[in-house]
């Protein structure tokens, strides 16, 4: 399953590295993809359903990220 976010406070490749690494080590996510253009887009592939407020936590490990879904 491809779900769309935002992540506030991606600025560089480096951002976007560590941003990957940690949304990974999450067992329900296959995939993550982060872009620059447009600024902090994500599409993120799981396995099964994940929470917007559960992703946020994942990102917690990280200071000055938060995510938010897009709708559709």
């Amino acid at each position: 399953m491809k779900h769309k976010y935002r992540i506030n406070g991606i600025d560089c490749n480096g951002c976007i590295a560590r941003v990957k690494k940690t949304l990974e080590k999450h067992p329900y996510i296959e995939k993550a993809e982060i872009f620059l253009a447009p600024k902090g887009a994500t599409i993120i592939t799981t396995k099964q359903n994940i929470s917007v407020d559960e992703l946020q936590k994942q990102l917690n490990a990280l200071d000055g990220y938060t995510i938010t879904e897009i709708n559709q």
